[in-house]
């Protein structure tokens, strides 16, 4: 297959899904259960992917991603509350310090750039450890801004403990799958680049790609900020989403949530994450949600059915995944239409043969 006629079908296939997305939107209420996956999984694939640059691309086993979404969802949450209603937002102070409002798409870059901005001071320090001392560095950071953000000093900016809400957000199906597919393909173009090539080699052999003239130093920050950024674009989108922020919703296991995703959906694999986010999304929050309910079938208490047993069961799914695909569903291969085509081609000409 040509790469034109592969650019081809994945736009047309591209077209066919966003219209798709359209007519459901048009047919199902507002309230469907299929919304709130679709919207979460869309959030989560792209905070995956952002994860999967760091850990699977460039080879830095980073767990900070919950406190780069933290700075994002509360950039977006302080920039865009209307003036008119942070008197009763900030009410425990004073209206809050800051008294404009940005329009929400300013405000959704601007999230990227502060947690960019963080990830950079935290990767001077910070990036200079390796392996599981980077892993508690940059989890204990996410932690720290967690408590910061929650100190009542910082009241008039943050509001506190105290929720962020009246922050307006877009309801529409269409803008989370475009918001997170238009970041995505930009990390998809990175990693497609020399910078792409130069991650690659750091993650392979660190003295192989300095001697090689890599910059080492340069381009772990380039994948630390670049990663930082969209992980704060996703928690824009994850506050726009959930239609209010409170920091004590972005503790340590949202982290290890998206380390699950990555690690199921194939470490080095940007489809994979993508693919995974929706499947963990669709069983923890849909498929599975009747386990927690205490069920009868006349006056008999069906057993085991109660609070908490989905989790169980979620668990015994995964380990089962992990046994089943050691490397992840994907394990470092990309899902393309051109590989399906060599495949179906392959196994045509191999009947083929077969029958003469």
């Amino acid at each position: 297959m040509s790469k034109q006629k592969e650019i081809t079908i994945n736009v047309v296939l591209i077209g066919v899904f966003l219209l798709l997305l359209f007519i459901l939107e048009r047919i199902l209420p507002s309230t469907s259960m299929l919304f709130t996956v679709l919207k979460k999984g869309a959030i989560y694939a792209l905070v995956a992917v952002s994860m999967n640059l760091l850990n699977g691309f460039t080879g830095l086993f980073s767990l900070g991603q919950a406190g780069f979404m933290l700075v994002g969802a509360y950039t977006y949450g302080v920039l865009t509350i209307p003036v008119a209603d942070r008197a009763n937002v900030y009410m425990y102070f004073d209206g809050g310090l800051i008294q404009f409002a940005l329009h929400p798409i300013i405000a959704i870059v601007l999230a990227g750039v502060f947690a960019g901005v963080f990830a950079y001071l935290i990767g001077l320090p910070v990036l200079r450890l390796k392996s599981d001392y980077l892993a508690i560095a940059t989890l204990g950071f996410a932690e720290i801004i967690r408590a910061i953000f929650q100190w009542d000093k910082l009241g008039p900016v943050t509001n506190g403990s105290n929720l962020l809400r009246n922050y307006p957000s877009y309801k529409s199906l269409l803008f989370y799958f475009a918001a997170s597919g238009i970041c995505i393909a930009l990390i998809v173009m990175l990693i497609n680049s020399t910078y792409g090539r130069a991650f690659k080699a750091i993650r392979d052999d660190e003295v192989a790609a300095e001697a090689m003239g890599i910059n080492l130093a340069h381009h772990k920050q380039i994948a630390f900020v670049v990663s930082s950024f969209f992980a704060g674009v996703s928690g824009a989108l994850l506050a726009m989403y959930q239609t209010s922020v409170q920091a004590a919703m972005f503790k340590s296991a949202m982290t290890y949530e998206i380390l699950l995703i990555v690690v199921i959906g194939g470490i080095g694999s940007v489809t994979g994450s993508c693919i995974s986010s929706f499947l963990f999304i669709i069983l923890s929050e849909w498929l599975l949600r009747f386990l927690d309910t205490d069920t009868y079938i006349g006056s008999f208490h069906v057993p085991l059915l109660r609070s908490g047993f989905r989790k169980v069961v979620f668990a015994v799914i995964i380990m089962i995944i992990v046994l089943f695909f050691r490397k992840g569903i994907m394990g470092e291969r990309e899902f393309s239409v051109r590989r399906i085509a060599d495949r179906i081609a392959g196994r045509k000409a191999k009947g083929g043969t077969a029958h003469e």
